[in-house]
């Protein structure tokens, strides 16, 4: 038995006009009088899904009756090839992947029978188009270096009801052979989102790559159609720990286990809502100078100003970053709307020697909650069973 290999298609499939289904035998035709004798007739040959409004989201399944499949090619309409695998009874072949969304598909089965009888036969089938399509924004971003808390993490336009189907491909690979697990939450903006981290800290030079086999995969009600794949290859970089005490005012960077400096800070007011987040955070953008407006986070009109150094840590507001204003508070008390602000100078180093991905571990009494994983990258913030329980496959 010979099995073709080929490489698997990323992206959407076209739709191309073809007969709703058809079957092609190109077996030696029956001369003799009274018809064929039973040992040299061929298989015959039947392929699902068939006609040209087949269901997507199904494997391709190509049977064989009174023989056995010797080989089966299935393309699409680009010439591109899914790959399968054959039973051990030789009766039937199913696709490593399910059809997409308006796809149309060629399918050529070669068969032979017991008696030796051989022959070949050609399918043909379309696929409905997709009535909605569903799509992602994932991160981090394909070639980037990120710190040891980074987590894979994809947030949908529309709803995922069927979470367990879509997780289940979600292919992670990893250098070290990284534990980890998918943990499923409501993103910031209100949308569903997936996350995978690692039950530890990535270990640092760690190659990652995802591999989202999404295409012709069912979200499920209101959710859509996925239409193509995603993937998404990152490194590792150094362990670099940020220890903020609020309590003492204080940040450290440790990188390797030691201290590497200790800044003065100032965090969030105590006794409403400016006080700081607490738990771990992790470093989600370095946005540089932007505007800061107190109106957008909830506080009114308390602040409206361009501040130097931005580094986010939720989508709910909270940053560090320079705060020269209020310089007097910096290593005595929390007097912030909710950041930890600290000096120019000290501020400019450290924007320069952290990175998207370092964790931001914040402790103090006079803090709001811990930060959920849904508002920014809280998801450091479940023990690893909790984690794991968030999984559509637990």
């Amino acid at each position: 038995m010979r099995h073709i290999s080929v490489r698997r298609a990323a992206a959407a499939f076209v739709l191309v006009p073809l007969a709703a289904c058809s079957s092609v035998s190109t077996s030696a035709p029956d001369d003799k009088p009274g018809g064929r004798p039973a040992g040299d007739r061929p298989a015959t040959v039947t392929v699902r899904p068939e006609g040209r409004q087949a269901k997507p989201g199904e494997p391709v399944v190509v049977t064989a009756t009174g023989g056995r499949l010797t080989e089966v090619t299935v393309t699409d309409a680009k010439g591109r090839a899914l790959t399968g695998k054959v039973s051990t009874d030789g009766a039937r072949w199913t696709s490593d992947r399910r059809t997409v969304p308006g796809g149309a598909y060629s399918v050529t089965a070669a068969t032979r029978t017991k008696d030796g009888a051989t022959g070949t036969s050609k399918h043909s089938f379309a696929t409905a188009a997709a009535g909605k399509v569903n799509k992602v924004d994932w991160r981090p971003g394909t070639g980037n270096t990120v710190g040891v808390a980074q987590p894979i993490s994809l947030v949908f336009d529309n709803p995922v009801k069927n979470k367990a189907e879509v997780e289940k491909q979600l292919k992670v690979t990893t250098s070290e052979n990284t534990e980890g697990s998918w943990g499923w939450m409501r993103d910031w903006s209100g949308r569903d989102r997936v996350d995978w981290r690692p039950k530890e800290y990535w270990k640092p030079g760690t190659e990652v790559t995802l591999d989202a086999q999404l295409n012709g995969t069912d979200s499920g009600a209101a959710g859509g159609w996925f239409v193509r794949d995603y993937s998404t290859t990152f490194t590792i970089g150094a362990r670099q720990i940020v220890k903020v005490d609020l309590d003492r005012h204080q940040l450290t960077l440790e990188r390797d286990g030691k201290a590497v400096r200790k800044i003065p800070v100032s965090g969030g007011t105590p006794g409403g809502d400016k006080r700081s987040w607490r738990g771990t955070a992790v470093l989600m953008a370095k946005e540089g100078t932007i505007n800061m407006n107190s109106e957008t986070v909830g506080l009114g009109d308390a602040y409206d100003k361009m501040v130097e150094h931005s580094m986010r840590l939720t989508w709910s507001g909270m940053y560090a970053h320079a705060a020269p204003w209020n310089a007097k508070w910096f290593g005595k008390a929390n007097m912030s709307s909710g950041c930890i602000g600290m000096s120019d100078a000290d501020a400019a180093w450290f924007y320069g020697q952290v990175r998207v991905g370092d964790p931001f571990e914040i402790k103090g009494a006079e803090t709001k909650g811990t930060v959920a994983p849904g508002n920014g990258f809280g998801d450091w913030n479940l023990s690893w069973a909790d984690w794991q329980a968030t999984s559509a496959l637990r």
